[in-house]
Formats: C-alpha cells, sequence, structure tokens
C-alpha cells in the first residue's frame, strides 16, 4: 500500500486510497467520541465550528486538489487534537490534567499543545498547497506556512476575544481557557508559530539529506 509525500508525482483517489480511508474513520470515530459525554455542548458546538469549516473546504476543494498522504495524515492528527479538547474544554482536558501532575506544571497545558500543532502539524500541507496546487515558487512555499499561521493565530485570538467577550458571553470561560494567564493569547501564537517554524526548518534537513 503506498504512502505519498508532496514530492511524490502521483496521488490516490479516495476510491483506491485505504490509508485516507484509515484517517477519515479514526477522525469520525474521534470526533464522536468527542460530542458523546461532553462535558459542554454549547462549548462543543463553538469549537468545532471551526472543524465543519475545515472540512468544508477539504471536501469542496477535494476534486480539484488531492493531498498526498502524508499532509492527510497530519491533518488528521491536528483536527483529533482539536476534537479531543473540545469534548472537556481545553482547560479541563484529562490529559493536560495528567500531564500537570507528572510533571508537576502550574496549569493545564492543553491548549498550549494544540497550538504548536496547529503550526507543526499544518505548516507541511500548507507548503505541499502552495507547491503542487498554487504553483507558488519554493522560496515563497517556504516562508508563507510560517506568515499564515502566525496571521491566523492572530486572527483567531480576536476570533475568541468576539466570540466570548461580545457574542457569547456565558461561554467565555470555558472557551478561552486562559486559567488566569493575561499573556494566554500571546503565548498561544507564539506556540503555533514555532510549530510552523520548527515543521519547515525539519522538513529543510530531511530534503538536503536525501538529496546527498
Amino acid at each position: 500500500m503506498a504512502f505519498t509525500i508532496a514530492i511524490s508525482d502521483e496521488r490516490t483517489p479516495l476510491k483506491n486510497n485505504t490509508w485516507l480511508k484509515i484517517f477519515i474513520g479514526f477522525f469520525l470515530i474521534n470526533w464522536i467520541n468527542s460530542y458523546v459525554g461532553n462535558t459542554d455542548t454549547a462549548n462543543w458546538i463553538l469549537e468545532n465550528t471551526l472543524v465543519f469549516l475545515f472540512l468544508g473546504f477539504m471536501i469542496f476543494t477535494y476534486k480539484k486538489f488531492i493531498f498526498s498522504d502524508l499532509s492527510y495524515l497530519l491533518v488528521c492528527i491536528y483536527l483529533c487534537l482539536h476534537v479531543y479538547g473540545s469534548k472537556y474544554t481545553y482547560a479541563e482536558n484529562p490529559f493536560g490534567y495528567w500531564l500537570k501532575d507528572a510533571l508537576d506544571l502550574s496549569r493545564n497545558h492543553y491548549d498550549r499543545i494544540v497550538h504548536f500543532s496547529f503550526g507543526f502539524l499544518l505548516a507541511y500541507p500548507m507548503r505541499e498547497m502552495f507547491l503542487k496546487w498554487l504553483k507558488f515558487p519554493s522560496w515563497v512555499a517556504w516562508t508563507l506556512p510560517i506568515e499564515i499561521t502566525l496571521s491566523i493565530s492572530g486572527f483567531y485570538e480576536l476570533i475568541e476575544w468576539a466570540v466570548a467577550d461580545v457574542f457569547f458571553k456565558a461561554q467565555g470561560d470555558a472557551y478561552l481557557g486562559t486559567q488566569g494567564d493575561i499573556w494566554d493569547a500571546q503565548k498561544d501564537i507564539f506556540l503555533a508559530f514555532l510549530g510552523a517554524i520548527l515543521a519547515t526548518t525539519i522538513v529543510s534537513i530531511v530534503k538536503k539529506m536525501i538529496s546527498k
């Protein structure tokens, strides 16, 4: 069963792509599980609004552009991390509490993990889209994922403020999950930014090693 990456010449359609079917099935199981027994349905709906939009984009563009299996795997992992957070709210996530106790941390850091993962896991699919779909120059495809990650992270924090303080004040604390940290938004943006830089750096190093 072939597994494609960004530089692979061929893409396997969904009908014949066992890997993609596995990713879809795994995500759907996790998504359903995140809803069943969730601790705050209103917060779950708010958190998953972007998931619906993201999946809509992926489905709508599928006929025009098929990502590599590696990109779909990274997207699947990120979405699973996000929906797992939406089940309990990010600030009350059980894995975050386990990590807090295991490492003697001062707070539940699950939200930090997901923000970092946004840049680290999605920079590669973005780079592939710019190179393979939009045919941008290589240097643009290297820098745009980092810039877009930084921009989207900042914009997302504005959305969080609007949702929590303007439109759905009752869900504000659960949705934001700042846990009393006044610099929470800035730290989230930085971690996503750092994740994108690390991802593109690793891909660059691996590419150079393979080309030798």
